[in-house]
């Protein structure tokens, strides 16, 4: 219980909030295997994560408008899906050290479910949901995006498995058209062997981004990724 109980306390620490009603705070991180050996506890988390998931989905959904207000309604919703897909949720999770806090069944911990994903994605949502019952959306969001800390930065994983070229094309050509972007490699270094390309991206005559990487197309690929980090502001009509 002590041990428990410690955990908790950490993990309100590391969110900078401290719950008034501790036990939603208990509620947020018991797992429904839980129930099963303790079936004098309310309740398990699930309610708690339907609410939380709403509550994420407007904190980022708000966010990302104001962050990116040259972005269509698909490029937002693309950053949002980013944002709040388990892998990223599960990570923030293990960040924050809510792992070590859920309330598992003996037969769930032997299993592997203080690791699972799945889990710990819930697991924050509802923890997010508790939050929202325990104070009020602005101290929600505060500690939502504290969680996340700079949104740029937890879109980098996305843009890495996304094809930076065709993205960075998708937002210039309906302003300029299609044959606005240029690439061109300003630099080659290093043997033949561990060749290192230098690029940058030029809209008409504006450069937008430079990147580097061990071939042409990884060297572009980096500098359009930089130019979509730094787009907001540089894409408005001439």
């Amino acid at each position: 219980m002590s041990d428990r109980l410690e955990q908790l306390k950490a993990l309100q620490i590391r969110l900078d909030y401290s719950f008034r009603n501790p036990a939603l705070l208990v509620r947020a991180v018991t797992h429904p295997s839980y129930l099963q050996q303790h079936p004098s506890e309310p309740e398990s988390n699930q309610r708690l994560e339907f609410l939380g998931d709403a509550v994420l989905q407007m904190i980022l959904t708000e966010t990302l408008f104001e962050r990116f207000p040259t972005d269509r309604e698909g490029a937002l919703s693309k950053r949002r899906a980013a944002l709040t897909k388990g892998e990223c949720l599960s990570r923030l999770a293990r960040e924050i050290g809510l792992d070590h806090c859920l309330l598992l069944s003996t037969g769930e911990e032997q299993s592997g479910g203080r690791r699972r994903a799945a889990a710990l994605e819930d697991a924050l949502e509802a923890v997010i949901g508790a939050l929202y019952l325990d104070s009020d959306l602005p101290t929600t969001r505060r500690v939502v995006l504290g969680i996340y800390g700079p949104i740029d930065e937890g879109l980098i994983p996305q843009l890495e498995q996304e094809n930076p070229k065709g993205r960075l094309q998708e937002i210039v050509q309906p302003l300029y058209g299609n044959q606005a972007l240029r690439y061109d490699v300003i630099h080659i270094s290093g043997e033949d062997h561990a060749r290192e390309y230098e690029a940058r991206v030029f809209l008409k005559d504006s450069c937008l981004g430079n990147g580097r990487g061990p071939s042409k197309k990884a060297a572009e690929e980096a500098a359009a990724r930089m130019a979509l980090l730094a787009q907001d502001g540089l894409f408005n009509p001439i």
